[in-house]
């Protein structure tokens, strides 16, 4: 390599080889090539014009060479014909080889064999300067009728291109020419693009010398010591030529050889199309438009289009957007409408019912459902639904377009349990409404999964769908909800929601009102009212309609009640102390709809007595009131007494003459004496109509009875008299008297009492022995004194606990003899010191009294 400098100066010359020796005879040399194999390896091919070829191999700055030679077939007629004019090496892989081309001859030497092989290609040759290698090692030969292109099994194409080929080359993917032309002796320089079959570039020029490719450019060199250099056009001033004179398939052409880009591409190709569509040649235009499909904003297609009412090409461009998957919701709208308005079914089915459209989502499903249903296309719409796995879609489209609701019904019952339970959420409304039967045994199968019902535990129910989760379907058919309730209550006894469920069927059962459907009017009346006017005649059948009308209510309302009151017993089990359903809401209901028996039922099952018997007071339900005190009003029986107090006071506020009734409550009173006689005549005195003799023989047997136990409670008080004066007076007697004790034997062993022996003031003696340690008190009283003891104890106590003091009062029959009793066992005749304000605060002090 030589430097930068003048161009005066005489390159250096590093060494010298000599080519001709003894083996290798000097001739003239007609053509020359090196290449460079593995640097520093150089192999020389020197052409001869003899026909032989001279090679020389090796490092040749060391003069490390080998030398050996190649012979083309010699032409024994004409020498001129046998030199070697042109030469080309082909490498490819672990393969060399080397074209050798004559005037007469174009061959083929194999270098990688040993010895290397030839094999002649052609029988025609070129002239010297008429040889070159393309980019793809290709041979090429110029001669006067045409060039042509050889590779390593024979010719290849050939380009016609008339005149004698001065020089030949190939640069950049161009072939290079300089072309004489006999007749008028000129030179014109070419530069064809093959792959284009264009002209890229064509000159009138001097004689040429050399032809050269240097620094990106080629360079003529004349005869006449001048250059010329010509230089490449860069791509987008190429473009602009090509554009101005609407070459546009050459652009195309020359963007696609040139490898740019897709968007430059897809800009050429917008611009072809332009010029087509500015000659309204719509098909050709469209066809470059859709090339551009991925880099150009489809609506500048889509506008041009629509403005032309060009549908059919409209529709083209469409499909192709699909096809790339490029298509938006908007596109596929106005893709359907094309089909729907040229009434083009087959491509509409092509389109929808393809086996990858869906699977690929080369279309918007929801977008294709609503256009096609806008269109009335219903089937299609149903099939991208149904392959969309779009269920709610192809439902609406059954039930509110094409009204197919045993369809609908079957199409719910293959889908699973959670996409069939969501539909029916969403669409239950209008299938209850017209297939009430058919939807609630969807609806039991899905709760319930009677497929799977043997492994029925709770934590498998807990994963089925609720039945409460579809109540909202029934909204305006409560008769179906009470049939479905009922249906899944037979079958499923265990389910999380069955407190839910059981309020519900309540609701149903005891609601005074359901909407009906309308009965169906009276038949076939006229064979009975023969003679009677149309109008009396239209007048009866209004009226045995009303009739019937109000019967079936009035049958239907019982049945639910007896329904009702069977649920309430039912789902409140003896044993639980809660019932399976809510209990206010239960009473709410049956006094909301006067659901007598019901609230009876609650009341008792809650111990609520005294509303049980207002609901029979309320109703004036007399025998029912006795009869419901008889059950509940008995202490032993664990009822409330106090309810004949009730039942009293209100036949004594009744207003009317009840004196069989206050009769018999009289006896139950007196019986368990609920209530003092001065009482019960003040509450009777309230009735006007109640007279004298109805208590007479109460009053009477109270009085004799309270006489008698005033005389007893008399003789008492004698006895504890006498007892209580005997007692001062043995006291007395043992505080100033002494004692004689005359026992003769042990009270403890019976033996003969001796000494030491110890005598009790109790008149028992024992040996000093029998006692033991115990010396102060009498083996034989002293159990019934510490009983004594732990009664004053307890008596005692109770004085500290006054709330059970106040519980006994109330519990009591009578709360006066409970404090009495107190006052008489003198646990609250002793006050504490400083506690005597006590009972005026009203609060129980810490201490023993009150």
């Amino acid at each position: 390599m030589q430097p930068e400098s003048s161009s005066m100066t005489s390159p250096e010359c590093v060494g010298i080889l000599r080519i001709f020796t003894n083996q290798f005879p000097e001739a003239k040399i007609t053509s020359f090539l090196v290449l460079e194999e593995v640097p520093p390896i150089l192999l020389i091919a020197i052409g001869l014009d003899n026909g032989s070829i001279y090679c020389i191999k090796g490092d040749i700055a060391r003069e490390r060479i080998t030398r050996f030679k190649l012979q083309v077939e010699n032409n024994q007629s004409d020498k001129t014909l046998s030199a070697v004019t042109g030469l080309g090496f082909k490498v490819d892989g672990q393969s060399l080889q080397l074209f050798a081309v004559t005037p007469s001859s174009v061959s083929l030497f194999s270098l990688h064999n040993q010895p290397p092989r030839r094999q002649t290609l052609d029988q025609i040759g070129c002239g010297v300067n008429s040889v070159a290698m393309s980019e793809r090692s290709e041979l090429i030969i110029g001669r006067p009728e045409a060039v042509y292109f050889y590779e390593v099994d024979g010719r290849g194409p050939c380009w016609a291109f008339e005149g004698e080929k001065k020089l030949l080359g190939w640069f950049r993917g161009y072939l290079l020419c300089v072309i004489a032309d006999q007749r008028t002796g000129k030179h014109t320089f070419n530069i064809y693009d093959l792959k284009n079959r264009l002209i890229a570039h064509s000159a009138l020029v001097k004689e040429v010398s050399h032809l050269l490719y240097e620094w990106g450019n080629i360079i003529l060199i004349m005869n006449d010591k001048s250059a010329l250099c010509i230089g490449e056009k860069d791509m987008e001033s190429k473009l602009d030529m090509l554009f101005k004179k609407n070459l546009y398939t050459v652009a195309i052409n020359l963007v696609q050889t040139q490898q740019a880009d897709a968007a430059a591409t897809a800009e050429v190709l917008r611009k072809y199309g332009d010029h087509l569509y500015s000659k309204q040649d719509y098909d050709e235009s469209m066809a470059q438009y859709i090339l551009t499909i991925g880099h150009l904003e489809p609506s500048y297609v889509i506008q041009k289009f629509l403005d032309a009412q060009r549908i059919y090409n409209l529709t083209n461009y469409l499909e192709k957007l699909h096809e790339k998957g490029l298509a938006s919701k908007d596109h596929t709208t106005l893709l359907l409408n094309c089909y729907t308005k040229l009434k083009d079914v087959e491509k509409l089915n092509l389109f929808i019912k393809s086996d990858d459209s869906i699977g690929e989502l080369k279309f918007d499903v929801e977008t294709a459902i609503r256009v096609c249903r806008a269109a009335n296309y219903h089937e299609h719409a149903m099939y991208v639904a149904k392959k969309a796995g779009r269920h709610e879609w192809y439902l609406k489209i059954l039930l509110e377009d094409l009204g197919s609701y045993e369809e609908a019904l079957e199409y719910i019952s293959s889908l699973e349990s959670s996409q069939a339970g969501m539909t029916i959420k969403e669409y239950g409304k209008i299938l209850i409404e017209h297939k009430p039967v058919e939807t609630i045994q969807i609806l039991i199968r899905l709760c319930t999964e009677d497929g799977d019902r043997g492994r029925s535990n709770g934590v498998y129910m807990s994963m089925l769908p609720s039945p409460v989760d579809f109540l909202s379907i029934f909204i305006h058919h409560p008769q179906s909800l009470m049939d479905f309730l009922e249906k899944y209550t037979n079958k499923v006894n265990d389910s999380p929601a069955q407190v839910e469920i059981h309020n519900t069927l309540l609701e149903l059962y005891i609601s005074n009102e359901l909407n009906f459907p309308s009965m169906s009017q009276v038949n076939d009346g006229g064979n009975y009212l023969n003679g009677v006017s149309a109008k009396t005649m239209s007048a009866q059948s209004n009226g045995n309609t009303a009739n019937h009308k109000s019967s079936a209510k009035g049958k239907d309302l019982l049945e639910r009640h007896k329904k009702g009151l069977h649920l309430l017993k039912s789902a409140w089990p003896p044993e639980t102390e809660h019932p399976l359903y809510d209990v206010d809401l239960a009473i709410i209901l049956c006094e909301m709809n006067a659901f007598k028996d019901g609230l009876l039922y609650l009341y008792e099952k809650m111990k609520l007595y005294k509303e049980v018997i207002a609901c029979y007071m309320q109703a004036h339900d007399h025998e029912g009131l006795i009869a419901c005190c008889k059950r509940l009003g008995d202490s032993v029986k664990g009822g409330d007494p106090s309810l004949w107090a009730d039942v009293l006071k209100y036949f004594g506020e009744l207003g009317e003459d009840c004196s069989k009734e206050v009769k018999e409550v009289l006896t139950y009173i007196e019986r368990d004496d609920i209530l003092p006689p001065i009482i019960v005549l003040q509450t009777l005195s309230r009735n006007p109509c109640l007279t004298l003799s109805v208590i007479k023989d109460y009053i009477a047997r109270k009085l004799e009875r309270e006489s008698k136990m005033i005389e007893e409670d008399r003789q008492a008080i004698e006895k504890y008299q006498e007892d209580t004066l005997s007692m001062r007076k043995e006291i007395q007697d043992l505080r100033t008297n002494a004692r004689i004790f005359q026992l003769s034997k042990c009270t403890a062993c019976t033996f003969t009492l001796d000494l030491p022996a110890v005598h009790f003031m109790c008149m028992h003696s024992f040996h000093l022995r029998c006692l033991g340690d115990n010396e102060k008190e009498c083996p034989e009283c002293a159990p019934e004194y510490r009983s004594v003891l732990e009664i004053k104890r307890n008596l005692e106590q109770n004085s500290k606990d006054q709330d059970r003091f106040f519980h006994q009062v109330k519990s009591s029959k009578d709360g006066f003899s409970v404090i009495a009793e107190y006052f008489g066992k003198g646990i609250i005749s002793k006050i504490s010191n400083g506690s005597t304000s006590g009972p005026r605060s009203g609060t129980a002090s810490s201490t023993s009294g009150f």
